[in-house]
């Protein structure tokens, strides 16, 4: 496929593509939902613990929908160098990704396998005064909002909806947009915490495990609870595939097994994510 029809990586970051130097003959590259950037190095550690023949993995922590475009455009541009379009391993936090890999052959059935809820992250003391999800169409309140590339996206609307309606979506996405109090983002996990920090906006919604993380690296900030009817705790469903055409489909099937212990829902646990089998 012609370069140009690649989707592109943005050059900053950098960070959510781990173990580059092994993209040409790594035995195992994972696509993984940016949102779990947080456990990745333990989960990694103990998989290879387990399965030490499994020596060079490649994964990128990148937004799902971006990669779900490296994989349908078969690779990705970043820095102008071409990114690998052939994982092993693919998840997801929206069903629809795994629907439309399966409408297209590459994928033969896929697996939930973790859940997870949203909160609203705000500096410490909370100087906006957000108290609820309908807080955020107020004029003065700067959100960084997930853009579309972001599963999270689909779950954060679904909220504000509960909360407000059409009215507060159309609030929120539309007219604070157009008033610049709405600022969307490519990478949110990385992003909403340093414009908190910089006092650049007010609140964001996040993914609960991605406060935890925030407030464990030392971040001044709060957690303000949309509460159990909104925060999507029951809709939030992580999903996993093996690729048809996965370079090393033995080393994937390892992964996706490991994944699924007790072992691995451990560590997830322990990072505030919500097992599946709770």
């Amino acid at each position: 496929m012609n370069s140009e029809s690649y989707p592109e990586i943005p050059s900053s970051r950098e960070d959510d593509l781990h173990n580059i130097e092994f993209m040409e003959d790594a035995d195992l590259v994972l696509f993984m939902a940016g949102n779990q950037f947080m456990v990745m190095e333990e989960l990694i550690g103990e998989f290879q613990r387990l399965y030490p023949e499994v020596r060079k993995i490649f994964y990128e922590t990148l937004p799902p929908g971006l990669e779900l475009k490296q994989i349908l455009a078969g690779g990705a541009l970043f820095r102008g160098r071409v990114i690998t379009g052939s994982p092993d391993v693919y998840t997801s936090v929206t069903e629809d990704a795994m629907l439309e890999l399966k409408q297209r052959g590459f994928i033969k059935e896929y697996y939930p396998y973790l859940h997870n809820r949203i909160v609203l992250l705000v500096p410490k003391g909370n100087p906006a005064g957000i108290k609820t999800v309908a807080d955020l169409g107020r004029d003065e309140v700067r959100i960084s909002q997930p853009g579309a590339m972001e599963n999270i996206t689909h779950y954060i609307l679904d909220m504000y909806e509960k909360v407000g309606g059409k009215e507060l979506v159309k609030r929120i996405m539309e007219d604070k947009r157009a008033e610049g109090t709405t600022i969307l983002t490519v990478v949110h996990h990385r992003e909403t915490p340093l414009r908190l920090m910089k006092g650049t906006v007010d609140v964001g919604p996040v993914w609960a495990t991605e406060a935890e993380h925030a407030k464990s690296q030392g971040l001044a900030v709060e957690v303000i609870e949309p509460g159990s009817d909104f925060d999507q705790r029951d809709r939030v469903t992580y999903y996993i595939t093996v690729l048809k055409n996965a370079p090393n489909p033995a080393n994937a099937q390892k992964f996706v097994d490991f994944i699924m212990s007790d072992t691995a829902q451990g560590i997830y646990e322990k990072y505030g994510f919500v097992p599946l089998k709770k």
